[in-house]
């Protein structure tokens, strides 16, 4: 196959020297790119990529100069003014610079501060959305962020703010009494505090949960538990980030809808898991 026909003929944009095109990667499958970042690894001179982005993702890129700016919790890292402000050299000096981070850029991953300090400095920005590991990961764990029998809504937290430390802005008792489900990005780290919290503040003690760890790819786990012994089953089941948390009775149509565990051949633990009586029939 030759790289003309990695896509179906279309009017795909043209990625201009001097240009920034910030590129979601999705959750780690290389699988759930979307066209357009496909599009972007194969005109790219230069790839500047986060710690979430799989190198079977890079390798759709082979000609381009790949750099590291990967951050992560814990461990050093650049600051993300040093990484932006790189961003913008790279452009300057007329390079193809793809911004390649996990997710959606503008879900929890800083893509809008790097997209704002872009634009000040005068550097043309193209965005290129990503599926969030909030839903394709939940999803590849067969937890629908929606079900209708379930919840009508679902709330997106952050487990972190700038300091590190659990978000202290959040309005735990509105997220907790009002949210039907939570999903929780990075809160492996403070997740002992975040279901303290939700139940402190009016949440049920046997609220389902599902932490699910390195979502979509090979080593993919997921963790099923309650709220109020989460912190402790983490620990022992020794479960490491990067990590997303799910809060709230969709957690349960895990028990019918675990596809990934169908492939390799089990059933359905519960083909009515929200006890409501004989599923409808197709019409």
């Amino acid at each position: 196959m030759t790289e003309a026909e990695l896509l179906p003929q279309n009017d795909w944009p043209v990625f201009e020297p001097g240009w920034v095109w910030l590129c979601g990667a999705g959750p780690g499958d290389p699988g759930l790119l979307t066209l357009h970042a496909l599009n972007a690894l194969r005109q790219a001179d230069v790839i500047v990529y986060d710690a979430l982005v799989g190198q079977g993702i890079l390798k759709w890129a082979p000609h381009a100069h790949h750099i590291y700016a990967g951050k992560r919790g814990g461990k050093p890292s650049a600051k993300q003014r040093d990484i932006s402000l790189h961003l913008v050299e790279l452009a300057r000096k007329g390079k193809k610079v793809l911004r390649l981070k996990g997710g959606d850029p503008f879900v929890f991953g800083r893509g809008g501060e790097e997209a704002q300090t872009l634009i000040q400095h005068g550097v043309p920005v193209r965005i290129i959305p990503g599926i969030s590991a909030g839903i394709g990961g939940l999803a590849y764990a067969g937890i629908p962020v929606t079900h209708r029998d379930v919840n009508q809504s679902v709330t997106f937290v952050t487990g972190h703010d700038q300091s590190g430390a659990t978000p202290s802005s959040l309005d735990w008792k509105s997220i907790a009494q009002g949210s039907q489900v939570i999903v929780i990005y990075m809160g492996m780290k403070h997740i002992e505090q975040i279901t303290e919290q939700l139940i402190l503040a009016g949440r049920p003690k046997d609220d389902p949960v599902a932490i699910v760890t390195s979502a979509t790819t090979a080593d993919q786990k997921v963790l099923e538990t309650i709220l109020e012994t989460a912190a402790k089953d983490v620990l022992e089941a020794g479960m490491q980030p990067p990590s997303i948390v799910c809060v709230g009775r969709a957690v349960e149509m895990r028990k019918v809808l675990d596809w990934q565990a169908m492939m390799q051949g089990e059933m359905p633990r519960n083909l009515d898991p929200l006890g409501r009586g004989k599923p409808a029939e197709a019409s």
